[in-house]
């Protein structure tokens, strides 16, 4: 198997760039994403709500619209040369409905643009990556209420998109903003960022665009709502089938709802600590109170001993 490679990365964003908001998951409340909105705006940005952010599905109501339209809607948002950015307006479910229904040359042929999002919008970064060979980022939802409500948050996802060679070096004691991190296995190790929702990466698993492995990667994982036992299965079937064989080092961001951490921290350990690679737990990244922003695609180093990933070029050209 191919090592995962670097990946082709977008153009920073300027004051006065026109930024598309998509909702490729579930249904967006109007009352969250208005305030979402004016948040992008105070950074000098103009937002273009895609047609069907609002709509919900008639019969699936946990689906914002059908699969065609979430699909057009993303399809469009990318190729529209007026579009410097495409962002998510929440996770939820239905990503994977819609991801075969993009219409990936037109994408391909449109180049690379920043894409932000997390969550069931793990999907997405895996068929960017895949599919097009685009650098993208996991990171905050306009409609969510981690954005909505904590600075920190904010300030990450706005150094990366204007400013992106001051977020290089990212985790405890470099910046804006701090987080904890502690090392699970120690170590140091270079590898291309890949990952995200971790129950997300085991469902592509067997689909015709998934990615076969995550050799030379870092990964990046985090999880909701799984409990112990589920993650644990999870992390299973990503060892069976081999997904982690070669992996370069692991970065845990949060697991919010999923159990009290001591048990789910005896989990990851137990799992991954036999990968004999580095891992950082704790990173920032995520579902948690703070949701930084961390490109995917992207050759960096991870460090145990500063509990730090260190970018090797900025997320954004």
């Amino acid at each position: 198997m191919s090592p995962v490679e670097a990946l082709t990365r977008a153009e920073r964003l300027r004051p006065g760039a026109r930024v598309a908001v998509v909702a490729p998951s579930g249904p967006v409340p109007e009352e969250r994403l208005a305030p979402g909105l004016d948040v992008l705006r105070g950074w000098g940005l103009e937002p273009v709500v895609a047609p069907h952010v609002l709509d919900t599905h008639p019969a699936l109501r946990y689906l914002a619209g059908d699969d065609a339209a979430r699909a057009r809607d993303l399809t469009e948002a990318w190729c529209d040369p007026s579009v410097s950015a495409v962002l998510c307006a929440r996770g939820g479910f239905g990503a994977q409905r819609m991801v075969d229904l993009v219409d990936w040359a037109a994408i391909r042929a449109a180049g690379p643009k920043a894409f932000v999002g997390y969550s069931d919008v793990t999907a997405l970064h895996e068929a960017l990556a895949v599919r097009a060979g685009f650098a993208t980022l996991h990171g905050p939802m306009v409609a969510a209420a981690t954005f909505l409500s904590d600075p920190a948050t904010q300030e990450s996802l706005r150094a990366t998109l204007f400013e992106p060679d001051t977020v290089r070096t990212l985790g405890r004691g470099t910046g804006r903003p701090l987080v904890p991190g502690r090392p699970l296995v120690p170590g140091r190790a270079r590898g291309v960022t890949l990952g995200g929702c971790v129950s997300l990466l085991a469902a592509d698993l067997g689909t015709p665009h998934g990615r076969p492995s995550a050799r030379g990667g870092l990964l990046l994982l985090e999880d909701v709502g799984e409990e112990p036992y589920r993650l644990d299965r999870i992390l299973t079937q990503l060892l069976r089938s081999g997904w982690f064989d070669g992996v370069a080092g692991v970065a845990l961001g949060s697991w919010e709802e999923c159990g009290p951490y001591e048990d789910v921290r005896a989990v990851l350990a137990d799992r991954l600590g036999g990968l004999g690679v580095p891992v950082v737990e704790e990173m920032g990244f995520g579902h948690g109170p703070t949701a930084l922003t961390l490109p995917l695609g992207v050759p960096a180093t991870l460090d145990t001993a500063t509990c730090t990933l260190t970018l090797e070029v900025p997320a954004l050209r």
